[in-house]
C-alpha cells in the first residue's frame, strides 16, 4: 500500500481531514463541525474511487479519533462512515464518542 499523508485544516466552526496516496489520483476527506469546545460533529467521508478499498476512510476517522482524545473532546458521529466504524469500536472508543 502506498504511503498515507493527512493534513488538517479548520476555520472557527469546520474541520476538515484530507488523505492522499503517494502515486494515487485524488484526495478522500472527512469533515467537522464544531459544537463547542468539547464537542465535534462528524459530518461526513467522501472517498474518490481511485482510493476504495486502501482504507482511506478508516485512516481518516483513526485521526480524528486520535486527535480528539488529545484534546479530550467528544466526536458526535452524523457521518455515516464514521458512525459504522465506531459501532464497530463501541467498547473501546466510548471515551470519544458520544452517542
Amino acid at each position: 500500500m502506498p504511503d498515507a499523508a493527512i493534513t488538517y485544516s479548520e476555520t472557527e466552526t469546520k474541520g476538515r481531514y484530507a488523505v492522499t496516496f503517494d502515486g494515487v489520483e485524488g484526495e478522500a476527506y472527512l469533515t467537522t463541525s464544531k459544537l463547542s469546545a468539547a464537542t465535534i460533529i462528524a459530518d461526513g467521508t467522501v472517498v474518490p474511487d481511485s482510493m476504495r478499498g486502501m482504507g482511506a476512510g478508516a485512516a481518516l476517522a483513526k485521526r480524528l479519533i486520535a486527535d480528539a482524545r488529545t484534546a479530550g473532546q467528544k466526536i458526535v458521529p452524523l457521518c455515516p462512515f464514521v458512525r459504522a466504524y465506531a459501532e464497530k469500536r463501541r467498547e473501546e472508543l466510548s471515551d470519544v464518542i458520544q452517542w
